[in-house]
């Protein structure tokens, strides 16, 4: 390819609302142009970069043994109707209506639709196992559609489903795409984790995450360094202290708090740290016919509440509001414990709580907090739940070592989906015994643009992009000073680019007649990961000038040994 044959658009300044790092690149590299809240065009050099991902994943997933399929992008209201998420998905599925007045959905994933096909092709236990795939737009109707494509409403996905007989069976083929999960992403060349995970809503039985590590990663990952242990905060276990817990030593004291309605306050008034105060958070439980039930849930002051692990517990819940709060505790939050309530509370202690002695909480009265409150003493002893984040510094659940935290940003989901979709819509087989089952399903995702943002903001610098060779819109530019003024740079520039392409990398030449300085400016800020310029100066000394995205300074290649090198730095 020749620049004077494609299209580059630079800026050299950012949009106003382009806000991370990646979003800013992509504006100005020319990759993407805003159309309307969350949807985005994908110019040229954009695409350049989604296809070389799509071409990846579609290798790995058939090597996998996967099949490629497409479905709709407008999908029946009834197929959803059927496992009950018409109604459960919520406002970011997109809905409409046909001429003739009848609902439809948006595409925000297939799991419906693929489960329509399986049960009306799939008959015997001889054609399963399958494994279906598709790269597909989707489209997920955000409240706050934000960072460019890394939070956009539409978005491109590479979405797979696989069907098995029994869960022998569906654990195999878990495996085997979690694998090509693995291959897939270290093809890219992006430094990633695959993360225990939580199922959320659609369903199932495990699940793992694959980030990339970033800094400005919207999820928390806990990881090990001494082992392999990973999982995302959301399904990070939280282990209760080790050791006994301590004999009471204090009496209990209603102590006067004035104006301390938090425990950072309370700790600061008595003189105490943090870890040895307690606070209450309320939930609320609908019930059908009758009052609310109210749970009260105990953590450490400086811990903080897993609303996902808190949703194992209770099950559905909202927070509490200030009447219900009142009407069980006799007072407004803040000043609330598990001492004197006036109202029926089902108390639930964090694991480290659970094993605290000597502790300070809320006594149910405002302006007052209960010191030297124990368990078993002072009051029964809990129902104990693991309800916390883990923090920095907790023992592994693996009893390899401590956890540390770091960034990450959600590419790819594998999960165990069971019979979930299967039984709710009748997605059977004859067995060997000619007895009719479910079959068991596992679903298996990829954002194919979001690994663009992703890859940015993990591989970027002062002066633009860098991308990994293997995803880069081109591999190696071709950088010519004088192309419209030289006869011997044009000859030379023509011919290492001839050589380039029949020895298979994509290359691209800049002949538009640059200065220097701009020419360099766009490369770097597009991110071709390899430069090799062609001057004058150097080719009277029989050179050209190689440079890696990387490197901090160019090195002199002789024109014999310049496809060598070039090759050997892709190799790399």
């Amino acid at each position: 390819m020749k620049a004077s044959q494609f299209f580059i658009s630079t800026l050299k300044e950012a949009p106003a609302d382009a806000e991370i790092v990646s979003h800013k690149l992509m504006m100005r590299a020319g990759m993407i142009k805003k159309l309307g809240a969350g949807i985005y065009s994908y110019m040229p050099m954009g695409l350049r970069v989604i296809r070389k991902v799509e071409a990846i994943v579609r290798e790995e997933m058939n090597r996998a043994g996967a099949v490629e399929l497409s479905m709709p992008l407008v999908q029946p209201a009834e197929l959803w109707q059927e496992t009950g998420r018409w109604d459960k998905m919520g406002d970011e599925m997109l809905r409409l209506k046909d001429r003739h007045e009848r609902d439809f959905a948006l595409q925000p994933t297939s799991e419906e639709v693929v489960t329509d096909i399986a049960r009306t092709e799939i008959r015997s236990y001889k054609q399963l196992p399958v494994n279906f795939y598709q790269i597909q737009i989707k489209f997920r109707d955000e409240r706050r559609p934000r960072f460019g494509i890394m939070r956009g409403r539409e978005f491109t996905m590479k979405d797979g489903y696989s069907f098995d007989k029994d869960m022998d069976g569906l654990r195999a083929s878990y495996q085997n795409m979690f694998d090509a999960y693995v291959r897939v992403f270290t093809r890219f060349g992006l430094n990633f984790r695959a993360v225990a995970a939580d199922n959320g809503a659609i369903g199932g039985s495990g699940s793992h995450e694959f980030h990339v590590i970033a800094e400005t990663g919207e999820d928390a990952i806990v990881y090990c360094p001494t082992s392999d242990y990973a999982a995302n905060m959301e399904a990070a276990e939280a282990l209760a202290p080790a050791g006994e817990r301590a004999a009471p030593a204090q009496p209990l004291v209603n102590t006067p708090t004035p104006g301390c309605a938090k425990c950072e306050a309370v700790a600061e008034l008595l003189g105490i740290p943090l870890t040895h105060t307690v606070k209450s958070i309320v939930l609320a439980k609908e019930r059908e016919g009758a009052a609310a039930e109210i749970w009260l849930l105990m953590l450490r002051g400086d811990h903080e509440l897993n609303e996902i692990k808190a949703s194992k517990i209770v099950g559905e819940y909202r927070f509490a509001t200030e009447a219900e709060i009142v009407a069980t505790f006799g007072t407004r939050p803040g000043y609330l414990g598990p001492i004197g309530v006036k109202g029926p509370v089902r108390v639930v202690a964090d694991r480290t709580v659970a094993q605290m002695s000597d502790f300070v909480c809320g006594a149910n009265q405002e302006d007052h907090h209960y010191t030297g409150v124990n368990w078993g003493r002072d009051l029964p002893e809990p129902e104990v739940a693991d309800l916390r984040n883990v923090v920095k510094g907790d023992a592994s659940p693996d009893g390899k070592g401590v956890v540390d935290i770091c960034r990450g940003i959600e590419v790819g989901h594998v999960f165990m989906l069971g019979a979930r979709y299967s039984e709710a819509m009748g997605a059977t087989y004859l067995d060997e015994n000619g007895k009719t089952a479910p079959m068991q399903m596992g679903c298996y995702g990829i954002g194919i643009t979001r690994i663009l943002g992703a890859a940015i903001e993990q591989n970027y610098d002062a002066r633009g992009i860098i991308w990994p060779t293997a995803i880069a819109p081109f591999e190696v530019v071709i950088c010519p000073v004088g192309y419209d003024r030289s006869e011997a740079v044009r000859a030379e520039a023509d011919k290492l680019y001839a050589a380039l392409r029949d020895a298979g990398v994509d290359v691209i030449m800049d002949d538009r007649g640059e200065r220097p300085g701009a020419m360099f400016a766009d490369w770097e800020l597009i991110g071709v990961p390899h430069r090799v310029v062609v001057g004058d100066r150097g080719l009277k000394e029989g050179k050209v000038e190689y440079q890696g995205r990387r490197d901090t300074e160019a090195t002199q290649v002789p024109l014999a040994e310049v496809l060598a090198t070039v090759r050997e730095k892709m190799a790399a």
